[in-house]
């Protein structure tokens, strides 16, 4: 009689059934994190990241292909610059770190770079996390390029690669964000910065998950290698080429705004295996299937569409498309969809500006029979001016 399987195998298995047969899963990165973070209410989002759906191509087989995402010129000029930024064993990398955000600490000579290989995403980030922790005892300037971090999203695991991890000589842990914007005068682009930004707090949110569960050893191993609890500072360095030249500079972004509102949001999302057990049995999203099946299982999972989602999501002409046709409010954005309460259709929302529908003491009902009194008030007197030969202006 075969052994049952546990929780978290019987979700893996799930998972893989939604992706298709032999569908390998899609990695989940801090830029989707981001992403999904900024939309916690779409169940659909949430559900195909945990699953580790590849939205573009399932994009592409419904129709609606998206149309954002890097060149490869910009991808290789990117690669080009992180690789000049983190030679000779990261010396430049590590001068900017000490310049920006610890010059109180000893000057790094020759930092050590450990070799974080291993077998598989769940390896690495075991290996990441023992690097951690024999770094943070060691108490010299560590540079983990590329390291591997696991963060709990909804119920499945994240694994995450920042751009490098620098450990200091007191044990505090620093993200870097390396970026192929140019820094003009000192100062970048505010909304890529902010973007940035947004991005790196997800990768404190997960080294700050390693540094609690190194924290939490047995005395006897932590008090042996001389680790005390990590501190991953708030202060992350965005590396960036320094005005028109290829030469990096460096700036210290504090993410502690970006790292609440994220950790508030991912704390929201709806756990997986309960959007996943209300979908009816038999339902995949590989993108080796019809149109028509493939339509139908997305529709089956509920989704929150708002013009934001166009430079975030794959999906979002898709559903788009579904908003509009279903005169859905949010598809006219979040800010007026809070306004309109509880009208979430536009057919609500002229229904009760035309007095035929809606509660007269809701305040948003009364504002919008008010505007359309206006509206006809001043269209009124518009035509009664033409009618006499008055030009308004």
């Amino acid at each position: 009689m075969p052994l049952p399987r546990t929780r978290g195998t019987a979700l893996r298995q799930q998972l893989a059934e939604l992706r298709g047969p032999a569908v390998p899963p899609k990695a989940l990165d801090a830029r989707a994190l981001a992403a999904l973070a900024a939309n916690p209410g779409c169940e659909r989002r949430a559900l195909l990241d945990g699953a580790g759906v590849d939205k573009a191509k399932l994009a592409s087989a419904l129709g609606s292909p998206s149309a954002f995402g890097q060149s490869q010129f910009a991808f290789m000029r990117g690669n080009a610059f992180e690789a000049r930024v983190k030679a000779d064993g990261g010396a430049e990398l590590l001068r900017l770190v000490h310049e920006r955000l610890d010059p109180g600490a000893e000057p790094p000579t020759a930092g050590v770079v450990p070799d974080l290989s291993a077998v598989g995403p769940e390896g690495r980030a075991a290996r990441t996390a023992l690097a951690l922790r024999e770094a943070t005892a060691a108490g010299v300037w560590t540079l983990l390029d590329h390291p591997m971090l696991a963060l709990d999203v909804a119920g499945s695991p994240a694994f995450l690669e920042p751009d490098a991890v620098v450990v200091h000589p007191d044990g505090g842990w620093t993200v870097v964000e390396i970026k192929s914007f140019p820094m003009l005068d000192g100062s970048a682009d505010p909304a890529k910065v902010g973007a940035a930004a947004r991005q790196s707090a997800v990768y404190v949110l997960a080294l700050e998950e390693v540094g609690a569960r190194l924290g939490a050893e047995p005395e006897g191993r932590s008090a042996q290698d001389g680790a005390a609890v990590p501190e991953v500072r708030h202060r992350v360095l965005l590396v960036c080429p320094k005005d028109f030249s290829n030469l990096p500079t460096a700036s210290a972004v504090d993410i502690r705004k970006q790292r609440a509102v994220t950790r508030r949001q991912l704390a929201r999302l709806t756990r997986v295996e309960d959007i996943a057990a209300a979908l009816p049995e038999g339902t995949c999203f590989s993108p080796d299937l019809p149109a028509a099946d493939l339509t139908t299982a997305v529709e089956s999972v509920p989704a929150t569409y708002a013009p934001e989602c166009l430079s975030a999501c794959e999906l979002a002409f898709h559903c788009r498309d579904r908003s509009r046709a279903d005169g859905a409010v949010t598809s006219l954005g979040r800010s007026l969809r809070a306004e309109l309460g509880g009208l979430t259709t536009v057919g609500d929302v002229l229904a009760a500006a035309h007095g035929e529908a809606g509660d007269p003491d809701d305040p948003a009902v009364a504002a919008l029979r008010r505007a359309a009194r206006l509206r006809a008030e001043a269209l009124g007197a518009r035509a009664s001016a033409a009618r006499e030969g008055v030009v308004c202006r």
